[in-house]
């Protein structure tokens, strides 16, 4: 055979990882790419030249002088003018398709939460988060035996990702799936395809970043400590330092462990439990009516507007019924139980936060007015709007944030708590939602405890919570005074420290520690509740209609039912708080948040004072050694 000399050569040998020592088959593509991007680029350069050179194209001879309407319809002219409206459509396709890509490569993983919550799938992320160990994520101390989220060796001799509180911090640290949580975010390696494609191609690559550990804010003993308080319940308990904006503790039950959601089967069981969701995180994604806890808000805005003196016309203890009755023939708004409490006279705004009066507060809010009420929402966060359709529509709030980059604000962006200030609503709307309820039932309990930090903060000043501690503390904005701060510290405090407030349970619990605290009770009830049965199936009852046909057909609708919720704000010590908490119980039955919640915030306070964060004056002191006894002789 004339070529059969080809056959005796060891092909293999010229393969281009061979020829170049595998060095070929990493650059080609890197190459390859980059001449890509410059021949698109130079495409496109020639078509946008090409599109305005043929509006300056010099005209042949037999085209000049001639009529305008007889040159449009000139074959060469036509032709041109078809082609440039191919170029143009080809252009601006060409941006579109590039404009695309860059969004998707570079604008989506900070800002689509969609693309957030799906980026496990892509397998250049998943490769790239396993090449790398990520630091260890400490708490506020520091400590490596305080770690988070740290590595081990297990009896197979690998290296183990571990968690020190798997379902206290699951809402925190976040799934492979689902909304990135802190340990796809704090720890997550920018995307950087054009760099890298010239890295490989010029054999430099530059310093990969270092997965350093992050310290953040939580702390490990009151983080597990919160979560033991709601073992049993449904809720969510929100504390913060409102000096520096620090989250100290945060936690949502019913919660989940970290291993049950790594598989998919795992997470789509996790997600199709419907009645206790446990992967939502109703600290700072669950909406709850929040009861009296929002006359705090309504006080502050008095005290914003200038108003803080405001009385109103008592009614006799014998009128049918005692309350408030915003109009003739409006609905009356009375106190609990349909009492008056101290409403036969002017009561000062003081005494009416102490005993919870709803007329007053009902009364105040529309003595304010909705502009009033509106713009202390905003200064809260909160958005208030024209319409309850719209309450329900405002998204996330990310921006209220203290984070080193936006993927961690957006990961932890708690629902828009929201008010309805328009038009529409009638003075008994109005007032129901001075009270906290009605069109005030949009807030979450991160959302309240941020309500309580800002009279809690000496300055008066509301701080963007923050989760990373070596973060410089950030105000979102000036609430109050200093001055005015420390009054409604004051009027705080008659809710727990004063004989008749709501809360003295906190009181008797703190009893002979010496720290004296503010806070507000609330109790609320919510309609439009699902019911489930013992086994967690939504109950449905039959129910008949006719058809199109005009035939009797039967279909189950389900069952809905009215809960009762149990909240507490509380900031401590009174005197420089170092603590704003909000907790709130869901499905507490008979009782009241001052039964159920506020107990709960005062074991918080206690902890906090053990754990040094109320400051040196309250940590409790040692007791004192006894005298040696002196060892006997005989």
């Amino acid at each position: 055979m004339k070529f059969g000399f080809l056959l005796q050569i060891d092909w293999s040998n010229w393969r281009p990882e061979h020829l170049f020592g595998g060095q070929v088959l990493e650059r080609t593509p890197a190459g390859l790419s980059i001449i890509f991007i410059i021949g698109v680029g130079i495409l496109l350069g020639f078509l946008c030249i090409s599109f305005f050179d043929n509006f300056s194209r010099p005209k042949f001879l037999f085209e000049r002088g001639l009529p305008r309407e007889v040159a449009r319809k000139l074959t060469q002219t036509v032709a041109n003018r078809s082609i440039r409206v191919w170029q143009f459509v080809f252009i601006l396709l060409a941006f579109s398709v590039f404009g695309f890509q860059v969004y998707w490569t570079y604008f989506a993983d900070d800002s689509n939460e969609q693309f957030q919550a799906l980026a496990y799938k892509d397998l250049r992320t998943r490769r790239t988060s396993a090449a790398d160990l990520r630091g260890w994520m400490l708490d506020r101390t520091g400590k490596l035996g305080a770690a988070l989220a740290y590595y081990k060796i297990n009896a197979k001799g690998e290296v183990d990702r571990t968690y020190a509180l798997e379902t206290e911090m699951a809402h925190f640290l976040g799934t492979e799936r689902g909304t990135p949580g802190l340990e796809r975010t704090l720890y997550n390696r920018e995307a950087n395809p054009m760099p890298e494609a010239w890295e490989i191609l010029t054999k430099y690559k530059k310093p990969e970043p270092e997965q350093r550990d992050v310290r953040i804010t939580i702390d490990r003993d009151l983080q597990a400590f919160v979560a033991k308080q709601l073992e049993g319940k449904q809720g969510g308990i929100v504390v913060l330092n409102p000096q520096t904006g620090d989250v100290l503790a945060m936690y949502s039950n019913p919660s989940y462990k970290l291993s049950e959601a790594e598989t998919l089967d795992g997470y789509l069981k996790l997600e199709a439990d419907k009645e206790h969701k446990p992967l939502l995180n109703r600290a700072t994604r669950e909406f709850y009516i929040p009861g009296s806890t929002f006359k705090t808000f309504t006080m502050i805005s008095a005290f914003r507007a200038g108003r803080s003196d405001l009385t109103f016309p008592g009614r006799p203890a014998d009128a049918t019924p005692p309350c408030y009755t915003p109009f003739r023939g409006s609905k009356p708004i009375c106190d609990a139980g349909g009492s008056c409490h101290a409403c036969a006279e002017n009561i000062p705004i003081r005494e009416a936060y102490k005993v919870s009066s709803n007329q007053y507060f009902a009364q105040l809010a529309n003595a304010l007015g909705r502009d009033r009420m509106a713009e202390t929402a905003r200064i809260f966060g909160i958005t208030p709007t024209e319409t309850p359709e719209e309450a329900l529509q405002q998204g996330f709030f990310a921006d209220i944030w203290n984070t080193s980059n936006r993927r961690v604000a957006n990961a932890l962006a708690p629902a828009r708590s929201t008010i309805v200030t328009g038009k529409e609503l009638t003075l008994f709307d109005f007032g129901q939602i001075g009270m906290g309820q009605g069109y005030a039932g949009q807030m979450t309990p991160f959302q309240m405890a941020l309500i309580a930090s800002a009279p809690a903060n000496i300055q008066g000043k509301l701080m963007k919570p923050k989760i990373e501690a070596d973060l410089q503390p950030q105000m979102f904005s000036q609430v109050l005074t200093p001055q005015q701060a420390a009054v409604v510290r004051e009027i705080m405090s008659t809710v727990t420290e004063e004989s008749g407030g709501t809360g003295t349970r906190v009181k008797a619990k703190l009893a002979g520690t010496g720290i004296e605290t503010g806070g507000k009770t609330g109790t609320a009830e919510k309609d439009g509740v699902p019911a489930y049965d013992k086994n967690g199936k939504r109950i449905t009852v039959a129910k008949r209609k006719k058809n199109d046909a005009g035939e009797w057909t039967t279909y189950q609708e389900p069952v809905f039912r009215r809960r009762t919720d149990g909240w507490f704000i509380s900031i401590a010590p009174l005197e420089s708080p170092t603590l704003a908490i909000a907790v709130v119980i869901e499905d507490i039955g008979s009782g009241y948040g001052g039964t159920t919640a506020a107990p709960i915030a005062a074991d918080v306070i206690l902890k906090a004072r053990d754990l040094g964060l109320l400051g040196e004056k309250y940590r409790p002191k040692a007791p004192a050694a006894g005298p040696k006894r002196r060892r006997s002789t005989r």
